[in-house]
């Protein structure tokens, strides 16, 4: 290997140590930064926005049916030779042989050119236009309310995905944690194997209790792994992102004053979800569209009234006799009115669609409402039950902690077994894992609470 070779392949060896050094390294994270990423990134509220303008062009489409229409045609149109219409006078030829006794009344033009200016308005729909568009303006207006409810619900699984991400973490340091303990609790029985103050079978149970402790740190690094990809996957980033979580247990808040608990009856949450939840306000908008289209389908049986004019350059004009091969503008104005006497009930049967479907949406609505009702308040009873595990818990680890040194002294003193240490270790492994568990159940019931009662 030369020397250029040589050169060559230690620039490849300390790029790749680089790229593995910049693999390994974690990024920064806090939960707001992740709704944030998590928002930017939904192509579902891209379709969202893009339904939202959709609706809002299909209510100035049906408004611009209520202002007048001007319409402009032009057509050029060669018709077959015919005769002209004449009239033949033959006695002038008595008078006068020099006379001529047939004259042209009406000559014939083979080219025809028309241009038409043509306005119309709608005078008196029975409605229907005015209907239409308040239809539609209650369409594009719960179609805005779908795409709040989509962002709250981005907003709600960048959260949800932060913390199961956190407690993942959280409960791999605590499963790491206690295989440390077990390894050293294996160093001090092993010393106490070779001063024959312990057996064979103790070392042989804080060996197996080693390999449960190692299989659950496995387990941790699977579900800290997991969760991490899922987290990377809703915020757009490569899915082998690893994360420094910023936001931790500490910044969740315990104190019922600071939480959305605090001060709040469920009355007052349950109030405020039914006016200010998007879902709900999209599905009452929806209820009166649907009545609306009832009252349109209606106005099939009321008269159409329009105001309607022209006006012409024509070449020749068939209003000028005789005709003449020139344009020359005409133009005229008139007042329709109709009314389908019989349309095989079309009318009717449109009405009697228009209020099943009303009947449908505004039954959705009452479930709805149900729905809502529920959610909030199983969310309100999760907060409160998270409340009292998490002072439990905190509890129980100092309680733990306590057993496990008194424990621990005692065994270095030779008064108690290796198996009672194993107990403590394991107590005060459970009691962590609780705790973990706690708080960030809090903060998940606090965050389903804040979505169901759009709080």
């Amino acid at each position: 290997m030369n020397r250029i070779e040589r050169g060559f392949l230690t620039t490849a060896l300390l790029l790749a140590g680089g790229l593995a050094g910049l693999a390994a390294e974690k990024k920064p994270l806090t939960v707001d930064a992740a709704v944030s990423l998590a928002v930017s990134h939904s192509r579902g509220l891209d379709a969202a926005r893009a339904r939202t303008n959709e609706a809002a062009a299909r209510t100035r489409e049906v408004s611009a049916a209520r202002l007048p229409a001007l319409r402009f045609a032009g057509g050029y149109t060669r018709l077959s030779e015919v005769p002209p219409f004449e009239i033949s006078l033959p006695f002038l030829s008595n008078l006068s042989p020099s006379m001529p006794t047939t004259f042209v009344v009406s000559p014939v033009y083979f080219n025809n050119y028309s241009l038409r200016l043509n306005l119309q308005q709608p005078v008196f729909t029975g409605f229907r236009l005015k209907k239409a568009a308040e239809a539609s303006r209650l369409v594009e207006q719960a179609s805005l309310q779908d795409g709040l409810k989509d962002q709250t619900e981005i907003e709600t699984g960048a959260r949800t995905a932060y913390w199961n991400a956190y407690r993942a973490a959280e409960l791999l340091t605590v499963a790491e944690e206690n295989r440390s303990r077990i390894e050293v609790h294996l160093r001090q029985a092993a010393d106490l194997l070779a001063q024959g103050m312990a057996t064979r079978n103790d070392v042989l149970k804080v060996q197996a209790q080693l390999a449960n402790a190692e299989l659950l740190r496995l387990d941790g690094r699977t579900g800290v792994q997991t969760s991490q990809v899922l987290l990377a996957s809703l915020l757009g980033l490569p899915l082998d992102t690893e994360f420094d979580f910023q936001t931790t247990g500490r910044d969740i808040v315990l104190d019922p004053a600071g939480g959305i608990e605090g001060g709040t009856t469920l009355e007052e949450l349950l109030a405020k979800a039914r006016t200010a939840r998007p879902d709900l306000k999209s599905m009452e908008m929806r209820a009166r569209a649907a009545a609306a289209g009832v009252s349109m389908a209606r106005s099939g049986a009321l008269p159409q009234v329009f105001l309607a004019g022209n006006y012409y350059y024509l070449r020749p004009n068939a209003r000028l006799l005789p005709a003449q091969d020139k344009f020359y503008a005409t133009w005229d104005l008139g007042l329709t009115i109709s009314l389908d006497i019989w349309n095989g009930n079309q009318s009717g049967l449109q009405t009697r669609q228009a209020q099943a479907q009303r009947i449908q949406v505004e039954d959705a609505l009452a479930l709805l409402q149900e729905q809502v009702a529920l959610e909030v308040t199983q969310a309100w009873l999760s907060v409160r039950q998270a409340r009292d595990r998490i002072a439990a818990a905190a509890a129980a680890v100092v309680q733990a902690e306590e057993n496990l040194r008194v424990t621990d002294d005692r065994f270095r003193e030779g008064v108690a077994l290796s198996s009672d240490v194993l107990d403590a270790e394991l107590l005060l492994l459970q009691a962590k894992t609780s705790r973990t568990q706690a708080l960030v159940d809090l903060e998940l019931a606090r965050i389903r609470l804040r979505r169901s009662a759009a709080a």
